[in-house]
């Protein structure tokens, strides 16, 4: 996507700087044991990333940019980092533990649509870099686009496509289902990508698979629009999570896709304590979270690749090419898609043919599947 870039004037700040310290304040709480950093030789840069309350060892979205961070972190051996959770979830909160660190770090990572508001923040911190993952940054008055701020989204509708069509080809009971956190765009990307994947099977390789949606258990988006689908209403709250895996699984449902964050690891337990059930990771590969005495119940995982990404704009702030920019990221990118080693999913050979079709018709622009705000619905969208 080809975004109008400002040139970043304050390299020259960074590479100045020498001080090795971490620091956290407010109801921001820095994870135990989550301060890194690599002795030797190396430009020096301190960065925090701030996150919500399932912390960077969640398994899958935060961690994922917390393990862009470490690679970084390997070829610059002076930098440091601090894992800083987030405690409550609330959207004013999570600006405020930015607010609160911003002082004592270079660069700050801010994964998930509950930092937005951090524009304001930057506005007043110019000298500071912010790399905003999930959300472009909330306009300033008419100001979109932050010097200062690298903010990148990602066509999680692709990823969840994937999700759906490998489940309504899967499936033994014909019943499959999707379960998120909250309804935050790239949640309801998800939801409604995978929604248009089970339709795409079921038009154009045979299948006959139900989607499954718990009405208690809708979410309710950005706009205060019903979304449907299987919300547990937080990412870190695995006994909810539980309760809504054993309720899609009464159902007669024998596949889930799981992007809920830490409250995905309760749909996981579900699964593992039900029958010839299984789950479908998201964000990263989550095939070792999957396994327990009787097997495995991930039957793949569908991918974000967004530590790749993060790596990139710390590497361009330490070369001085670090431009501010909302940026959308998809499958020709190579940031959306779907694991391909064979020991990591459980998919049949026939099913990852029809993953490797779809994958090109995606990243070629021909399929666009359905996501919260870009005008199609799973039932209609470009390549059904």
């Amino acid at each position: 996507m080809n975004v109008k870039r400002r040139k970043w004037m304050f390299v020259s700040f960074l590479l100045l700087t020498a001080l090795l310290f971490t620091a956290c304040g407010g109801d921001a709480e820095p994870a135990a044991g989550d301060e890194a950093a690599i002795e030797g030789d190396g430009d020096a840069l301190r960065i925090a990333i701030v996150t919500s309350p399932s912390g960077v060892d969640d398994g899958s979205f935060n961690q994922d940019n917390y393990n862009g961070i470490l690679a970084f972190m390997e070829n610059h051996s002076n930098a440091t980092v601090n894992a800083i959770q987030e405690t409550t979830g609330d959207v004013a909160a999570a600006v405020q533990a930015v607010a609160d660190v911003v002082a004592d770090y270079d660069v700050i990572v801010t994964p998930g649509f509950q930092f937005a508001d951090i524009s304001s923040i930057a506005e007043d911190n110019p000298e500071k870099m912010f790399i905003l993952v999930d959300a472009n940054p909330t306009p300033q008055g008419e100001q979109e686009l932050f010097d200062n701020i690298y903010a990148m989204t990602f066509a999680e509708e692709e990823s969840g496509f994937f999700a759906g069509v490998a489940a309504a080809l899967e499936t033994e009971t014909g019943k499959v289902a999707v379960v998120n956190g909250i309804a935050f765009p790239s949640n309801v990307n998800y939801q409604w990508g995978f929604e248009s994947g089970v339709m795409y099977a079921n038009q154009h390789f045979g299948t006959d698979a139900e989607v499954v949606e718990l009405p208690s258990y809708a979410g309710t988006d950005v706009t205060n629009t019903n979304v449907g689908g299987n919300y547990v209403g937080n990412f870190a709250d695995p006994a909810t999570g539980k309760v809504v895996g054993d309720a899609l699984v009464d159902e007669g449902v024998d596949i889930m896709f799981v992007a809920a964050g830490g409250s995905g690891m309760g749909v996981f337990t579900a699964a593992m304590e039900a029958e010839g059930v299984y789950v479908i990771g998201c964000d990263v590969d989550q095939f070792d979270d999957g396994a327990y005495s009787d097997g495995n119940v991930v039957l793949t995982s569908v991918l974000k690749n967004m530590s790749i990404n993060v790596e990139r704009q710390l590497n361009a702030i330490m070369e001085g090419t670090f431009q501010g920019s909302n940026e959308l990221l998809r499958a020709d990118t190579d940031s959306t898609g779907f694991v391909l080693e064979n020991d990591r999913h459980q998919l049949s050979e026939e099913t990852m043919e029809k993953l490797e079709e779809v994958y090109e018709l995606v990243q070629a622009g021909t399929i666009v599947p359905a996501a919260n705000f870009n005008g199609h619905s799973p039932d209609n969208f470009p390549g059904l």
